[in-house]
């Protein structure tokens, strides 16, 4: 006789009969729904990109290729075959291979197919032309943040400035690296420069002295552990701090080591971020974003405490080599203070063969008077009435180059006309501010662009967020004539990604005409890039 437990049995049936409830309430719930919830999705379409290289795997503007495919044959005259965005022609078709003629405006990237408001991607297609990454370029990691300023010297090899801590993972604890590094003419870190620590901040420029000395400016308070910085230093050629020992107050003589101090030599400075500094006649003109101009006044200072003498400069100042004030520039001697300055921000400057400095920005005015975005600023800090910008911009500009070949000036930014002409972000403009109409910029789409420079042979190279130029897709990167059209065969590379900050024209390994761009780079055709490239530009 099987003896049952009353108990277990109880809950086994209790748990029987919710089971069975929510099953027959499952039902009647799907069966209220009245249709399959999942329904209306698209319908698969059988077509798949093979893992094949395509044939040939590296193409040119205007040849064919061979891409292995499967599934278009049934809906031929019905697809759209693109490369990298742009749409190809198709020459044949089986139900695994598509051969298509490569459009003349195609650029690297990948393949897709598009069909009845589906797109099916393929593999990445090079497009070969005469813009390359110089693969011989050794700054294979390049920097751990951006490259602002880019110096080449006697020696041939490259001063760099910016707001990095490791280059191409040279840096160690016993040896860090701050904001400045320097690499060899291929691109490899070098280290015949002792900088030590470097700086402990932003270096947004870098110059070199007639006497082989380096100014470093930007926003930083010491230099290799040694204070008394104020955005602004001088380095020996060897690259160590120039400094000096001086006497100072001590109000404690037994501590016979705070008799002195040892200090920058060069003393002088500002209270906040340096852009630019211009060397010229053994001075240096400081452009940024500041109010004061400092100088430590070490007669009354003691070894733990610095006096600091400060001037109301605002955003122009120039200096004399050991860092004292000229008080001939950019100073309203009835007020002992600057005249008015921008009432907004100088976001970029370069200095003229003559010694005026044009600069650019979110002003609109320049010591009180119009100066829309733009101003060139006479040898004595004073507003150059001559310049002949007329209206300016409609909007900020971020960035102005100047090439001395072509004497031609190239600004970019948000803007959309300059001086009533239409202008959308990039303008070319002769040596006295007006606007050169044999240069018309087309529309961009999906962005604005952030830099422009012209380089000797006349062409333009543009960089931005954009992702197309006069409906021609060019992702962040391309090459203009001198009249403004996209340059033939120049236009061949993929996406780029950042903002460039400089370029500096030289050559490559092959003695073709390269750039070194720098800035904040983290790809350039379709390939992950530290901040520092060289690009090939094949004649």
């Amino acid at each position: 006789m099987r003896i049952i437990n009353h108990k277990n049995f109880v809950s086994q049936t209790m748990v029987l009969m919710l089971f069975l409830t929510l099953a027959i309430f499952s039902c009647k719930k799907q069966e209220l729904i009245g249709e399959d919830p999942y329904a209306g999705g698209k319908q698969p379409l059988g077509i798949k990109f093979s893992a094949d290289v395509p044939d040939p795997e590296i193409g040119t503007q205007g040849g064919e290729v061979n891409v292995n495919v499967r599934g278009l044959l049934k809906y031929k005259d019905k697809f759209k075959f693109l490369i990298n965005e742009v749409e190809a022609t198709v020459l044949a078709l089986t139900d695994s291979t598509i051969r298509v003629k490569i459009p003349d405006n195609a650029s690297t990237g990948g393949f897709s197919v598009m069909l009845d408001g589906q797109t099916f991607f393929g593999p990445n297609f090079t497009i070969d032309g005469k813009v390359s990454l110089d693969g011989s370029f050794l700054a294979v990691n390049g920097s751990n943040g951006s490259i602002y300023d880019i110096l080449k010297l006697p020696t041939s090899n490259y001063f760099l400035g910016g707001s990095f801590t490791d280059f191409d993972n040279k840096a160690t604890a016993k040896v860090p690296i701050g904001g400045v590094a320097q690499i060899t003419a291929q691109g490899a870190y070098a280290s015949t420069l002792n900088f030590g620590k470097g700086a402990n901040g932003v270096v947004y420029s870098v110059n070199r002295l007639p006497n082989g000395q380096y100014i470093i400016a930007g926003l930083f308070g010491n230099f290799n552990n040694r204070k008394n910085i104020n955005s602004i230093t001088r380095l020996n050629s060897d690259g160590t701090l120039d400094s000096t020992i001086i006497q100072v107050i001590n109000p404690t003589p037994l501590e016979i080591r705070k008799n002195v101090d040892t200090v920058p030599t060069f003393n002088g400075g500002v209270d906040g971020v340096i852009r630019k500094t211009f060397v010229q006649n053994n001075m240096i003109t400081i452009v940024g974003t500041f109010q004061y101009y400092a100088r430590y006044f070490y007669e009354r200072s003691t070894y733990d405490n610095k006096v600091l003498d400060a001037t109301r400069m605002r955003q122009l100042v120039r200096v004399k080599i050991d860092g004292t004030m000229d008080s001939t520039f950019n100073f309203d001697p009835a007020v002992r203070q600057s005249y008015a300055g921008g009432n907004g921000a100088i976001n970029d400057a370069f200095m003229q063969p003559d010694g005026k400095i044009v600069i650019v920005g979110s002003f609109t005015t320049f010591n009180g008077s119009p100066a829309n975005h733009i101003a060139r600023i006479n040898t004595d800090g004073t507003l150059d009435a001559s310049f002949n910008a007329g209206a300016g911009t409609n909007d900020d500009i971020t960035s102005i180059t100047y090439n001395s070949v072509t004497q031609k000036i190239i600004i970019s930014g948000l803007f959309n006309s300059y001086n009533g002409t239409s202008r959308s972000g990039v303008a070319m403009l002769n040596a006295n501010g007006s606007i050169d109409n044999s240069f018309s910029f087309s529309n961009l789409s999906g962005g604005v662009p952030t830099f422009a420079s012209q380089l000797d042979n006349g062409k333009i190279i543009v960089s931005g967020q954009f992702n197309k130029y006069n409906d021609v897709v060019r992702q962040g990167f391309m090459v203009l004539n001198a009249d403004g059209k996209l340059a033939s065969g120049y236009n061949n590379s993929g996406a780029f990604q950042g903002q460039i900050y400089r370029m500096v024209e030289t050559t490559s390994s092959l003695g073709n005409p390269a750039v070194i761009l720098t800035g904040f780079i983290s790809k350039f055709d379709n390939k992950k890039v530290g901040n520092i490239v060289r690009v090939e530009l094949k004649p």
